[in-house]
């Protein structure tokens, strides 16, 4: 079984509900289980400004599943709920990025693990301590409360 952690964001309509929604969903998924969730926090919008404030989480899950088998069910839960791909960055009603696959590392058109924007989001840095405080950075093995201390000097 892998671990995986997955990092939930909304910005549209009742954020707490769809936040909910998605984890109820993720749970059905055979062959995954949720194992740990992080608080909920409300965070600015980062890359496209001009949009509603996000609810984000993470849930650290275990599964047999393969990565790219991961994100097709990820993918198919974004749409079931509504998601439409418009804007790149912009509004969504849920966003499901796996985050991390184990100490897996990964690069390809579909998935890139660990997440590339994990160390631009002192938040989801923050979320995955809260649940995994030992967590490492799979790729350097640096602890990712390192990792979370120079995010948040470099963001201040």
């Amino acid at each position: 079984m892998a671990v995986v952690f997955i990092g939930l964001g909304t910005n549209l309509g009742d954020r707490g509900a769809n936040i909910e929604r998605a984890k109820k969903m993720l749970a059905r998924i055979p062959g995954l289980a949720v194992v740990r969730e992080s608080s909920l926090e409300e965070t600015r919008p980062v890359d496209v400004t001009d949009q509603p404030d996000f609810l984000n989480q993470v849930v650290m899950v275990e599964t047999d599943m393969a990565p790219l088998e991961l994100l097709r069910h990820l993918r198919m839960i974004e749409s079931a709920m509504g998601r439409v791909r418009t804007v790149p960055k912009g509004p969504r009603v849920i966003d499901l990025d796996m985050l991390l696959y184990g100490s897996e590392s990964l690069d390809t058109v579909e998935l890139r693990l660990p997440h590339p924007e994990i160390t631009r989001r002192p938040f989801v840095l923050r979320h995955l301590l809260e649940i995994s405080p030992g967590l490492r950075e799979p790729v350097t093995g640096t602890p990712y409360r390192e990792v979370y201390d120079a995010a948040v000097k470099e963001h201040q």
